[in-house]
């Protein structure tokens, strides 16, 4: 395993000091405690944030209130998309020392970063910009039948921006996650304020400074940063009209109650996964094996649709078993930078403790590790890749949210028992199914409660494609039509002419 790696792209951006909080275009210090940010693959501190205080949320709101009042209200559609359209080519010009840096602060393999995650936020604000011009609502023909004699009673609806967006958004993806809130939200002609993670903020924070090269006026995307206090001081501010947030199922329940029982707020939640991934015996084992690592080991698991439950049926259980170990152990682990790397460490040491938990209580309660299982290193954050057979249904493995390399196999016989199973959860966020028989492919996916089904592939998205949860895996959808519609509200005009 190798840890070491040096920035090349981003080491100007580092050295700069403590980050500041990005208010009405403006970098101001905040009244809360600075925290660290840290490289999670040696420990050792990347910079400095500021964290901010009740003073400085309630400017970054009302900066945010005057903008949607102002210069971005008066803004046509078309100005809107070009600013949006800017936005892209920023991000792709800034590629490289974006993804440096998000592979610095969060650990992922910089070619993850730089050919995937940030080219997708680049393609988020270019499939929105398409949209801002294509806001439209509809005329309608009333069948009222008392309109005064000689009148004619004609009405329309208009689509409006929500108002001010508040967009927390997590650690695992940190710039793609903050481009799928920005984008549709800067689209419908809303103003944001973005909170990101405390263990990721500086992929944000940097395209807060990029944003001055794009014309878009003070005010209209602000960002503080800070723990969680931040984001409820944010759920919880008179000012804020939406919250959108994608993150654990247990903070969105309190971002119900807070913004949503509260004081009624509107809320788009992007919560947690348990998903299953049900493989058939006439499945191509080729391309079955290594789909199913990529669900479940890209990006460390860090992903809330991992496919962290696989169903085989029996006749290939253990092919896929002795597939997936393979794939776990041909995985190098090392610093994101580092090229040899397959693998980078898990965002935190604390986080990694968690996801060792669940694998050291499934072992003591029966289940058993094929392969994986163990922390490794003495400085950093890695954990191995982990394949897990024998865990019981009713355990905390097999039910909650791990977040993390790890995967577990259970054979099956019955197709509908496999569906109870598949079914067998309090999440709803995605699924796949591996199967040669398109038929099949129908009717099983249809059968599987999930915002999203894959057949024969798992993590594929794309900026048209709706993305949300079923029960507790959350509200709304993002991306796609679905995705703009978070942000805009309807107006009726009614007249009589």
């Amino acid at each position: 395993m190798t840890t070491a790696a040096l920035p090349r792209h981003c080491a100007g951006f580092l050295r700069t000091g403590t980050k500041s909080l990005l208010v009405d275009g403006r970098w101001i210090p905040g009244s809360g405690v600075p925290f660290e940010t840290v490289d999670p693959a040696t420990d050792l501190p990347l910079a400095t944030l500021a964290s901010a205080g009740p003073d400085e949320v309630d400017a970054a709101v009302t900066a945010a209130r005057g903008a949607l009042r102002q210069e971005w209200a008066s803004c046509t559609p078309a100005a809107r998309a070009r600013v949006l359209w800017r936005i892209a080519e920023v991000i792709d010009a800034h590629a490289d020392e974006l993804a440096e840096l998000e592979s610095l602060d969060q650990g992922k393999t910089w070619a993850t970063a730089r050919f995937a995650e940030i080219p997708s936020a680049a393609e988020q604000f270019r499939y929105y910009a398409g949209w801002a011009t294509k806001i439209t609502g509809i005329t309608v023909t009333p069948s009222i039948t008392y309109a005064p004699p000689g009148k004619k009673v004609l009405a329309h609806t208009v689509r409006e921006p929500v108002g001010v967006v508040a967009a927390i958004v997590p650690w695992n993806s940190p710039l793609l996650m903050a481009a799928m809130k920005l984008a549709p939200a800067l689209a419908a002609g809303c103003t944001v304020v973005l909170k990101p993670a405390e263990d990721t903020s500086l992929t944000a924070l940097r395209l807060g400074e990029l944003l001055a090269e794009t014309g878009i006026p003070a005010g209209v995307v602000n960002i503080v940063t800070g723990g969680g206090a931040v984001g409820r001081m944010l759920a919880e501010h008179p000012g804020v009209d939406k919250v959108t947030f994608t993150g654990s199922t247990e903070v969105g329940r309190k971002l119900v109650a807070s913004a949503g029982a509260g004081r009624l707020a509107r809320l788009t939640l992007e919560l947690g996964g348990k998903s299953p991934a049900v493989v058939f015996g006439d499945t191509d084992l080729p391309t079955t094996i290594p789909g199913l690592a990529r669900g479940i080991f890209a990006n460390c698991g860090q992903v809330c649709v991992a496919g962290s439950r696989v169903y085989a049926e029996r006749r290939v259980y253990e092919q896929v078993v002795d597939g997936l170990a393979a794939a776990a152990k041909s995985l190098r682990l090392g610093h994101g930078l580092d090229e040899d790397t397959d693998q980078g460490p898990l965002v935190s040491r604390r986080h990694r403790a968690r996801v060792a938990s669940y694998v050291d209580d499934g072992a003591r309660a029966g289940a058993s590790i094929v392969t994986g299982g163990r922390m490794v290193g003495e400085t950093g954050s890695f954990y191995e890749p982990t394949v897990v057979v024998d865990a019981a249904p009713d355990l905390p493995l097999m039910r909650e949210e791990i977040f993390g390399p790890v995967v577990t196999v259970t054979p099956f016989d019955d197709p509908g028992e496999v569906i109870a199973w598949a079914n067998d959860t309090d999440y709803g966020l995605a699924a796949s199914v591996w199967t040669s028989d398109l038929s099949r492919a129908h009717r099983v996916s249809g059968a599987i409660r999930a915002g999203t089904v894959w057949i024969n592939c798992h993590s594929y998205f794309s900026p048209e494609l709706v993305k949300g949860g079923h029960k507790q895996s959350g509200w709304g959808y993002e991306n796609g039509a679905a995705g703009l519609e978070n942000y805009l509200e309807t107006k009726t005009v009614c007249m009589s002419v």
